[in-house]
């Protein structure tokens, strides 16, 4: 409940959506499909929003479709985007897993000009040395081995994917994003 409340009431404070509105024909984007960030593909598709939500590790996406939290999930960023859009004209709700980095979608929504509403992130930045986060240019399996072998030149790649992450953000947030944080 409380992913879905946040959600719709950032919509509803930012987006001009009257009081007994949802999101029907707008975007969600964020990121996290494990543990307590589990529950936005869910909540998104309860707003009735087109969500996408970006996650690095499978195991976590295989979850959330097995419970039908999450609709479709793809690698692939042309079709995440153009599914995104059909649904998004249609005014009709799906939750879409995107099989890779925050960074990258991000960096594809700025390259490509594309329009996000609304723009959270349930990464867990508050263990991002600890595996926490993953740094862009690195599948999940990569990050783990890096972390286990080499966690000093893993924490320099954090740093720099932070500080580009960040940087993405802003850029959207100039464009009209409304970029939020929930945490529960």
């Amino acid at each position: 409940h409380g992913t879905y409340n946040t959600i719709l009431n950032a919509g509803r404070m930012k987006l001009g959506i009257k009081d007994d509105g949802d999101l029907r024909g707008h975007t969600f984007v964020s990121s996290g499909l494990g543990g307590m960030s589990g529950a936005q593909g869910k909540a998104s598709k309860i707003a009735n929003s087109v969500g996408i939500i970006a996650e690095v590790d499978y195991s976590r996406i295989r979850t959330r479709l097995d419970q039908g939290w999450i609709d479709i999930c793809s690698d692939n960023l042309d079709e995440v985007f153009k599914k995104a859009e059909e649904y998004k004209n249609r005014r009709e709700p799906i939750a879409i897993a995107y099989h890779g980095n925050i960074v990258d979608l991000l960096e594809y929504a700025v390259k490509k000009n594309i329009k996000i509403d609304l723009l959270s992130d349930q990464t867990s930045c508050h263990a991002a040395y600890d595996g926490g986060y993953c740094p862009q240019g690195l599948t999940f399996e990569e990050r783990t081995e890096m972390l286990s072998n080499n966690k000093d030149e893993f924490v320099k790649l954090v740093d720099k994917s932070l500080r580009y992450h960040f940087e993405l953000i802003d850029k959207l947030v100039k464009r009209g994003t409304y970029f939020f944080e929930h945490h529960f």
